[in-house]
């Protein structure tokens, strides 16, 4: 251990004096108290044959609740597992991590001892200790990226990082004890799994995961905060019926990808709320939100939250102005930030820099009062065409505004000429995709933004490629013929 400071990740779980409720965590219509998870995810860290880490095929389970809430309380670094990552990524996974055992249902190829998962008390478990805090500083969980540009990444996540990024979402969000927190989404990434669950654990609020994240599953389930990103509030938005259904809540929250603003326009309208917006990565948490207290700005993601910092930084080094409009490289810090990437200190050395500061690889924007709006990935969004530093993120914007545009992605295509060419690609319905409608999009563009930033192409598709959190995946349209 680093430090003898203990962790107090899991604050309302580990805390039996707290109020608790029968149905505190809810997982597809299976439920149990604190009182319950606590015993039966002490009961599974007994179990455990050595200090791990324990790889979790993270389905959206009970279990999968229990086995990451059992590591976390018994110190033992969990590495939740996607489950439907092929049995390539799967080895991969389990090989980078040194996994010493697998939880959950078997895989194809994963040669670990199997722990059961229990999710009630047999009498064996019963009496079984807590364990003993561990430090702030020791591995809370490795999550692994996306992969676009390789084999997925190990993000190695402390303690202290979770705590950090879960308290001061707490602060921005008016977070409590008495919230009830609903959601469907995937349990092996930050949103759903460290936000969603252990962000209840921790915080003493109820947690109810839908199973699947329908705009039906989450009307019939009454909450206080509502956790989606962007094709989950798209769905809602087109089904008003189940959207008026969450007017009773406090918060609804969009992340993991940019918000359309006539989809935040929308939700309003039926809702009577503005969702709040948010940004982090796998390597930072949540670093920037509107606030329950504050302005909410369709497009813009907010201030720092808690201890988070942020800076701009132009392609020179220097300082962007904070003027609402140029364009800059996003830095963080704070105590929220990971420890690094697994096995690969020159690749964390590339944007984890000694002062402290990550390099997100993110576009953005600050005004004077320090919102701040993203712009997109510098590697794909950032777009130089004709001596002009263009965001695809705010064409993508001003594109949504128009009915017929359903989705669209915006990139920048080699040209001889301008360096780069504006491309919009656009799902729209069979009957509209036409020279006329195309031809429109570049005018409005034109008229709504600015000469320079309009498209030189539209290309119409019938679906954009996205992760399982809704995030297009640019670098897979390169190929996209016209």
């Amino acid at each position: 251990m680093t430090s003898s400071s203990p962790t107090t990740l899991l604050r309302a779980l580990r805390d039996l004096d707290l109020p608790d409720h029968p149905e505190a965590v809810v997982v597809d219509g299976r439920a149990l108290s604190r009182a319950g998870l606590r015993e039966v995810a002490v009961a599974f860290a007994s179990r455990l044959p050595d200090a791990g880490p324990v790889a979790v095929c993270a389905e959206p389970t009970l279990e999968t609740v229990v086995a990451v809430s059992g590591c976390l309380l018994a110190g033992v670094p969990v590495v939740p597992v996607p489950p439907d990552a092929g049995p390539a990524e799967t080895a991969h996974v389990v090989t980078d991590s040194g996994a010493t055992c697998w939880a959950g249902p078997r895989r194809d190829g994963v040669d670990l001892p199997l722990v059961e998962v229990p999710t009630a008390p047999t009498a064996g478990d019963r009496g079984v200790d807590l364990p003993e805090p561990v430090a702030e500083t020791e591995t809370a969980i490795v999550l692994y990226t996306s992969g676009t540009t390789g084999a997925p990444k190990g993000v190695v996540l402390s303690h202290r990082a979770l705590r950090a990024g879960i308290e001061g979402l707490a602060d921005a969000w008016g977070w409590t004890g008495d919230d009830v927190v609903a959601h469907g989404l995937p349990l092996f990434h930050t949103h759903g799994l460290v936000l969603g669950v252990l962000g209840s654990l921790h915080l003493g609020s109820r947690v109810v995961h839908t199973g699947r994240p329908t705009p039906q599953a989450y009307a019939a389930t009454p909450a206080t905060v509502y956790f989606g990103v962007p094709t989950v509030w798209t769905r809602v938005a087109r089904d008003p019926e189940a959207a008026r259904a969450l007017s009773g809540a406090r918060l609804l929250v969009s992340g993991s990808a940019p918000l359309p603003v006539p989809v935040f326009e929308r939700l309003r309208e039926l809702t009577g709320h503005a969702l709040v917006e948010r940004y982090g990565m796998t390597e930072t948490m949540i670093t920037l939100s509107t606030r329950a207290d504050g302005e909410r700005r369709p497009g813009w993601v907010g201030l720092p939250v808690g201890e988070a910092r942020t800076r701009l930084r132009a392609e020179d080094g220097g300082e962007v102005p904070a003027d609402g409009e140029t364009v800059g490289r996003l830095e963080v810090s704070g105590p929220m930030l990971f420890d690094g990437y697994l096995n690969l200190p020159e690749t964390t050395a590339e944007v984890l820099g000694s002062d402290g500061w990550f390099a997100t690889g993110d576009l953005a924007v600050v005004d004077a009062d320090g919102f701040h709006r993203i712009v997109g990935r510098e590697s794909v969004d950032l777009i130089k065409s004709g001596g002009y530093r263009i965001g695809a993120g705010e064409i993508e914007t001003s594109l949504l505004a128009l009915p017929e545009v359903q989705e669209v992605a915006v990139l920048g295509l080699p040209d001889e000429d301008l360096g780069q060419r504006i491309v919009a690609y656009a799902v729209v319905a069979p009957d509209d995709a036409d020279d006329a409608l195309a031809a429109r999009m570049v005018e409005h563009v034109a008229a709504d933004l600015s000469w320079h930033k309009r498209p030189r192409e539209v290309r119409f598709v019938p679906s954009l490629p996205r992760n399982a959190m809704g995030k297009v995946q640019k670098k897979l349209m390169l190929d996209v013929p016209g």
